[in-house]
């Protein structure tokens, strides 16, 4: 309870915020389980909290890493790892005890999440269901065609990070864990297989499909704006749960603190995987068949989640028998070192140099 109470205090949640957001009167939102664990998901009415039913095993890693998960939070500000604020357990009246875990929700924003990836740097069984996309699906490394280009500098920041991370965790024993990728697009219009199909609409000979009315009509499609930081400016968001330190643009503005300005939206602090503008880039397909380089302006989110897998008995026999059937590189379940090797090289190929 120290230590959850100590992470709070970290992060600047306040106790009776806290106990407000998930025993309020207010309904938590159950949401529906992205992965094949089991476990149930909710999401507090203020948007701040994710819940996350846990189990037994999952519960007894959480405990023998928590003293360690700790120090390195509080090393590395501007670590990407899963935010831990509570571990309860509950008894209903019926007996049954459940476990649940209480996460920062890294998708609390200003901005819509247009879309949602969640990517391990595995190919097999790594694409979403056959079923209508929306804003709310959890996509798969294999429906990624995209890659996006940062800052330089703030590309070296992220993928240090990530490889101080990955390395607690493989010291952790711990794999299967994922990077959470929110894109926010600032002309969604450009999201095609989102939409109804309709009459496409020429412009400057090409063919874009009109925005849906559904859609943001009052987004601007500009570019995104990088402006100076003033140390007495309060009008820029910050985060929520961000306590990393402020990125910097050396290639625009001369190595000054910066913020995002978005026309008609708001100015955000950028932070490390918090509000970070970057250009993504369309990969063609295999047949090369597209006619245009599509470009887009979109702002990042993301963080790694899924952290309490052991690589235990368990996921040792399915690594022999999936590496019987299939390319062992293409499987989840491997070793921690191999696992933290391929996704940091899968990192790499996600936000290539610019």
């Amino acid at each position: 309870p120290m230590l959850g109470r100590n992470l709070r205090e970290m992060f600047k949640i306040d106790a009776a915020d806290y106990m407000m957001s998930i025993c309020g009167n207010d309904t938590l939102r159950e949401l529906s389980s992205p992965g094949k664990s089991g476990s149930v998901f909710f999401l507090s009415q203020d948007d701040r909290f994710m819940i996350k039913t846990l189990r037994k095993a999952e519960v007894k890693v959480l405990k023998r890493m928590l003293p360690r998960y700790h120090r390195h939070v509080r090393r590395y500000e501007n670590t990407l790892i899963t935010k831990f604020f509570g571990l309860h357990r509950i008894k209903a009246s019926s007996g049954q005890r459940f476990r649940f875990i209480v996460m920062g929700n890294m998708f609390c924003t200003e901005l819509r999440i247009h879309r949602r990836f969640d990517l391990k740097g595995s190919s097999l069984g790594r694409s979403a269901d056959k079923v209508e996309i929306d804003e709310n699906s959890i996509l798969k490394d294999l429906d990624l065609n995209y890659c996006f280009y940062l800052e330089p500098s703030w590309r070296d920041a992220l993928l240090q990070q990530i490889e101080i991370d990955v390395k607690f965790l493989e010291s952790e024993n711990i794999m299967d864990y994922s990077l959470l990728l929110g894109v926010h697009y600032r002309a969604p219009q450009h999201l095609r297989f989102l939409m109804p199909q309709s009459q496409p609409v020429p412009i400057d000979g090409l063919v874009i499909v009109a925005e849906d009315e559904s859609m943001e009509n009052d987004i601007s499609a500009q570019g995104l704006v990088l402006v100076p930081h003033g140390s007495d400016d309060c009008s820029s968001i910050v985060g929520l749960h961000s306590r990393g330190s402020r990125l910097r643009a050396s290639s625009s503005t001369g190595d000054e603190e910066v913020d995002l300005l978005l026309p008609g939206t708001a100015r955000l602090q950028i932070q490390l995987g918090v509000n970070m503008p970057a250009r993504a880039e369309h990969i063609p397909g295999e047949n090369g068949a597209e006619m245009f380089h599509e470009v887009y302006d979109v702002v990042l989110y993301l963080g790694i989640i899924d952290i309490l897998q052991e690589y235990n008995m368990k996921k040792k026999i399915e690594h022999a028998y999936k590496s019987v059937q299939f390319d062992s590189v293409s499987i989840s379940a491997v070793d921690p070192s191999f696992y933290s090797q391929r996704f940091l090289e899968f990192i790499k190929k996600l936000f290539p140099a610019n």
